[in-house]
């Protein structure tokens, strides 16, 4: 699968709904049809390998993540979960294993949201947090529309992307942090994802020369600005161990160096798993730039760009995952996802958890993305033995 959208580097560049894309959902969809799946493919692309059990009533026990990557992604984010679901399907047929309720791969469009934004997209729409119209409608930066590029690439399925009853969701994943790593731990039972909020913060003041103009004479945005940011830092830090500030994104206007600026534009992510402490966070954030901005006589408005809310995984999951592990000799532990996942949404249809696995320096999102071959492994044990617990 690495193969298909390889980088010069080792990563993969393969972006949802592109020429790479369908390669390599045409590979998926070949390996799984050669494991005796039936396919079935939805309104927004995404796939469904189903293996049968005996009770053809039963709900179906599902894993799956994603194919697609960041364009300076690895070769292991998303794909791990998809290609662990589908060797689950081979050792079954392999020890001719026979399960009451059918097992599911899936394989969600667009989770990256690296090409069309929103991330998460294939499963948002089967969830109801958007509508496939709304799905349809979004465009990439070349103005190409999300629907037509799903009917381009010979994805655009017929099946309702729309929830159906589902006795388990597992997503293996590469942790996308440290703290299996350093922990020294082999799996990670998922508990829940952190809630997350995107802010664009504007702080107005007035522009002018650097040199003639006293400091107290000033209507600086940055003087309001700075102490925001630092005061998101320790908003984090009295919330932690889990809070989490990052400012990724800064604009000044007029933008020259020996100009005042008339308007700075700060982005903040504000994060926590816990959904009261991430409210009291961010209104702590609101409060903060309020009173700095009347300090300094600087107009500040704060605009709510995203919210992810903070996500429970079904605790009767999260225990099938530890106790598989233990069973299998897996060093383990709970533990909180800081990134957002397919399993946020699933969630919300069906009872989740996610298996996670350590990564090399807990580095993602970039193209020396690693994991070890025993690691990956392992957690792809653990999703045997804990769907294989639900489907029996």
């Amino acid at each position: 699968m690495a193969r298909i959208g390889a980088t010069s580097a080792g990563g993969c560049n393969r972006q949802a709904l592109t020429d790479l894309d369908r390669q390599g959902r045409d590979l998926f969809v070949r390996w799984a049809r050669e494991a005796g799946c039936t396919i079935e493919i939805d309104e927004v692309g995404n796939i469904f390998a189903q293996r049968p059990g005996t009770d053809r009533d039963a709900p179906a026990v599902l894993a799956g993540s994603h194919l697609d990557t960041q364009a300076t992604g690895g070769k292991y984010d998303g794909v791990y979960g998809v290609l662990a679901g589908l060797e689950v399907l081979r050792v079954l047929n392999e020890n001719a294993v026979v399960t009451r309720a059918p097992v599911e791969v899936a394989v969600w469009t667009n989770e990256e949201g690296c090409r069309f934004a929103p991330a998460m997209l294939g499963s948002g729409v089967v969830s109801s947090t958007y509508t496939r119209d709304f799905a349809y409608a979004v465009e990439d930066k070349a103005g190409l529309r999300f629907r037509d590029e799903l009917e381009r690439i010979g994805y655009l399925g017929s099946r309702p992307a729309a929830p159906r009853p589902y006795a388990a969701m597992f997503e293996a994943h590469i942790e996308q942090g440290p703290i299996l790593e350093k922990e020294g731990l082999t799996i990670g039972a998922v508990t829940g994802i952190q809630g997350a909020y995107w802010f664009d913060i504007t702080f107005e003041g007035l522009s002018c020369h650097a040199g003639p103009t006293p400091m107290e004479m000033r209507r600086d945005p940055w003087s309001a600005a700075v102490p925001v940011m630092a005061g998101a830092f320790a908003l984090a830090r009295a919330n932690g161990p889990w809070g989490r500030a990052t400012i990724g994104d800064v604009r000044v206007e007029p933008g020259s160096r020996n100009t005042v600026p008339a308007r700075v534009v700060v982005s903040i992510d504000i994060r926590h798993p816990d959904a009261a402490t991430l409210e009291t966070m961010v209104a702590g954030l609101h409060a903060l730039v309020e009173r700095e901005c009347a300090a300094h006589g600087i107009f500040g408005q704060t605009a709510q760009v995203w919210h992810m809310p903070a996500t429970a995984f079904d605790a009767r999951l999260v225990e099938r995952v530890v106790s598989a592990a233990r069973r299998l000799g897996h060093s383990c532990m709970e533990i909180v996802s800081g990134a957002g996942h397919d399993s946020l949404h699933t969630a919300q249809f069906a009872p989740t958890t996610m298996i996670f696995v350590p990564c090399a320096g807990g580095l993602s999102h970039n193209e020396a993305e690693a994991a070890t071959a025993a690691d990956l492994a392992a957690g792809a044990d653990v999703l045997l033995h804990a769907m294989l617990e639900e489907a029996a």
